[in-house]
């Protein structure tokens, strides 16, 4: 009777232990499985972070503080250096003690912004002049040839430029041009440019066939008009005295000593403002 009191216990107790086992089994975990990649489902609720990129396509930078953008403002003119003002100053020095020997000191005092204008470097690399024949009246071909003496005449004075008067006119940095008659008293007039530095760039020699009365000029009168106008072409102005070629109503037939001067002491010193 005991026996089989312990043998309906035992398996009282293992049908126990099985239904159990399978009530387990049939009823879900608690723990969330987490989807494979790409399986379309979120592992959580949370939001990923939202990343801001500006509209110039860079990502900002947190370490840094923005740093302003750089004035546009042009820079301060602050004026010459000291050496320049030294340097100035010791140019007009020069062409105060050349007072009497050239007419400098006059050529400053009539240009319009204290400069001095020169070409330069001109020897090795001539300047480039264009001599075309004319259609004004009296014109002649022995103009030609007295405006070609004119600018050999400057350079057998010694001043270092250089003048290629057979440049063609496309390539050409100064056109000789003529002309019948000027409507004011002149026979001659000179149109320069020149760069900041005062380095002349260009120039216009413009020369008469008659003279302000209508008379016609000769080769020897075109020869000395083209000198006087040289003499503007290479950077000088007119001189007070009348014994000089460059005096504003030319006097003489030859260049002077003062006038050598003036172009040897010119090209001596650095073209330029001498304020």
């Amino acid at each position: 009777m005991t026996e089989r009191r312990m043998s309906v216990w035992l398996a009282g107790l293992i049908v126990f232990l099985v239904s159990v086992g399978l009530w387990r089994a049939s009823t879900p975990s608690g723990r969330r499985a987490v989807p494979a990649p790409g399986a379309g489902a979120r592992s959580d609720t949370s939001k990923p972070p939202t990343l801001t990129v500006p509209r110039y396509g860079t990502v900002p930078q947190t370490t840094q503080a923005p740093q302003p953008p750089p004035s546009l403002s042009p820079p301060l003119d602050e004026g010459p250096s000291y050496l320049v003002l030294v340097a100035r100053a010791a140019t007009r020095r020069r062409i105060r003690l050349s007072a009497g020997t050239t007419y400098l000191n006059e050529v400053v005092a009539q240009s319009e912004d204290s400069m001095l204008h020169r070409w330069d470097n001109r020897v090795q690399r001539p300047v480039r002049v264009f001599l075309g024949p004319a259609a004004a009246a009296n014109f002649q071909p022995s103009f030609l040839d007295a405006a070609r003496r004119a600018f050999q005449r400057w350079q057998e004075a010694g001043v270092p430029v250089r003048f290629n008067v057979d440049a063609d006119s496309g390539s050409a940095e100064v056109y000789l041009r003529w002309t019948t008659q000027f409507d004011i008293e002149r026979t001659g007039q000179t149109d320069l440019t020149w760069d900041g530095d005062g380095h002349l760039i260009s120039g216009v020699v413009t020369l008469a066939a008659l003279d302000p009365k209508g008379q016609p000029l000769r080769a020897g009168d075109v020869h000395v008009v083209a000198l006087h106008e040289i003499g503007h072409l290479i950077g000088l102005d007119h001189s007070s005295d009348s014994a000089d070629l460059m005096y504003p109503t030319t006097k003489v037939r030859d260049l002077s000593p003062r006038d050598v001067a003036s172009a040897l002491l010119l090209y001596e010193l650095p073209p330029g403002s001498l304020r």
